[in-house]
């Protein structure tokens, strides 16, 4: 390759539109339901994990999330470039959230088995967009979610490797880095099928495990009901 010749940038970071059907009509959808809120104040954005509080999660989160007028953008299936191309086509313009909680990437690794450098910066692209759309918006980025019955198996090993890479993202001020690997792993790091059936997606006690774990991180403890900026 000559060295003037253009080198291609990784799939993880160029926006792109998924092919399902229903997945423009749900962007459309998103759009109206932000647009019809009066204000949005938390919102959750990711794949079909974060999508699932709409159903295994429902109940969860109509409890801890729906009264600070939270708004759900995760979308099944979802990879970081998807993710982009919402985020460049309205997904979070003209609102002013306290907090967004992130978690993305497991797609990427587990759909094309991106290598952990192209996801993490697919993630990195995400966090820049996101500083530029809402400069006023605290981001806890949650590292992937673990995915595999096995600490070993080919799967969980590459969304561990993308963990350590956006670790370093945490900036000690809009963006904050969580791990909550700890939560759905048994003492020997295996994932049970009561915590996840398909060692993916969580199953619906989980969301309460998840809410529960980011707590501290999104309501002040000696104030009732206050949403708070996650590390003041």
């Amino acid at each position: 390759m000559r060295n003037d010749e253009p080198v291609a940038m990784p799939l993880s970071v160029v926006p792109v539109v998924q092919t399902a059907d229903w997945w423009l009509p749900r962007h459309e959808q998103k759009l109206a339901e932000k647009n019809a809120m009066e204000s949005v104040d938390l919102v959750f954005l990711g794949d079909s994990i974060t999508q699932g509080w709409e159903d295994a999660g429902r109940d969860v989160w109509d409890e801890c999330y729906a009264p600070f007028n939270a708004l759900n953008l995760g979308f099944n299936g979802d990879r970081t470039e998807h993710v982009l191309w919402r985020l460049a086509h309205g997904a979070v313009d003209n609102i002013t959230p306290k907090l967004l909680v992130l978690l993305v990437g497991t797609n990427n690794t587990g759909h094309r088995q991106d290598p952990a450098a192209e996801t993490a910066l697919g993630i990195q692209c995400i966090l820049n967009l996101l500083r530029e759309k809402l400069p006023q918006t605290k981001i806890l980025l949650l590292a992937i979610f673990p995915r595999s019955a096995k600490p070993s198996q080919k799967l969980r090993v590459l969304n561990d490797n993308v963990n350590r890479l956006i670790a370093s993202y945490g900036d000690g001020n809009w963006v904050s880095y969580l791990d909550l690997s700890d939560c759905f792993l048994d003492d020997t790091g295996r994932v049970s099928p009561d915590i996840m059936a398909d060692y993916l997606h969580l199953n619906a006690p989980q969301y309460r495990v998840w809410a529960n774990a980011i707590a501290p991180h999104l309501f002040c403890s000696g104030e009732k009901n206050a949403l708070i900026c996650h590390n003041s």
